[in-house]
């Protein structure tokens, strides 16, 4: 694959040294294409979140390849100067519990990342009701995190992750406490906004629910990934 989205090539991750290492992730190679969502499974303890970690420039692979969006961001060693603007501007970020800012109203929430960024509050601030609406809380826009429902907590913490337009999105379990319903909810919507912005998505996820969603699957093993197709079942 070339071009934006994810490109992982023989990713390795080993923590400690001498006889006490342990090698998280051994040979880990895996591609996601712009506009595609792929799901990322294995049993606890299997490298899933080691892995989420080193594509989210939050913690230095011991060894491999990385490309998100295009550019090569890490091969045996970071290329990219400031970790801080690239997990700011390139990456979004999707985790189980939504982590709104209590004292915050809706629209600032999803406003604040491009407002980080330098872009002008009433930009910013017109992005984040365009993404509110096209993840149908556009009513919900004045309200604070505390009145709303979880399922429309999740669809603002997605629309904030798509602030910045990243070329690549990371959801961690994004859909573990919420039951069937909204859990299939979300996958639609993530399946949505990848296609109308472009951009690769990896969901890792033990929920059962979601699974048979994904058209492609990516299985850690002993620190390694091995490619599953899915169901694709549609949403």
């Amino acid at each position: 694959m070339s071009g934006p989205g994810i490109r992982i090539e023989h990713l390795r991750k080993r923590y400690g040294q001498g006889d006490t290492a342990v090698d998280a992730l051994q040979d880990v190679s895996m591609t996601v294409a712009p506009g595609e969502v792929v799901g990322l499974i294995g049993p606890s303890g299997s490298g899933k979140s080691t892995l989420l970690k080193c594509l989210g420039a939050v913690i230095e692979p011991s060894g491999g390849k990385m490309v998100l969006g295009g550019e090569t961001i890490y091969d045996d060693g970071w290329k990219i100067p400031d970790l801080r603007t690239l997990r700011r501007d390139s990456i979004g970020f999707v985790f189980q519990a939504p982590y709104l800012i209590p004292f915050l109203d809706v629209t600032d929430n999803v406003a604040l990342l491009p407002m980080l960024a330098g872009r002008p509050n009433a930009e910013a601030r017109a992005r984040a009701r365009e993404l509110l609406s096209a993840l149908d809380v556009g009513h919900r826009a004045q309200a604070q995190p505390s009145e709303l429902s979880g399922g429309e907590q999740q669809r603002v913490s997605i629309a904030r992750a798509l602030a910045n337009r990243p070329p690549v999105i990371l959801a961690d379990e994004p859909t573990a406490p919420l039951d069937s319903e909204r859990a299939l909810a979300v996958m639609r919507i993530l399946n949505q906004m990848a296609l109308q912005y472009h951009t690769a998505i990896v969901v890792v996820t033990h929920d059962e629910k979601i699974i048979p969603t994904f058209k492609r699957l990516y299985q850690i093993r002993d620190g390694s990934t091995h490619e599953e197709a899915g169901e694709g079942r549609n949403l």
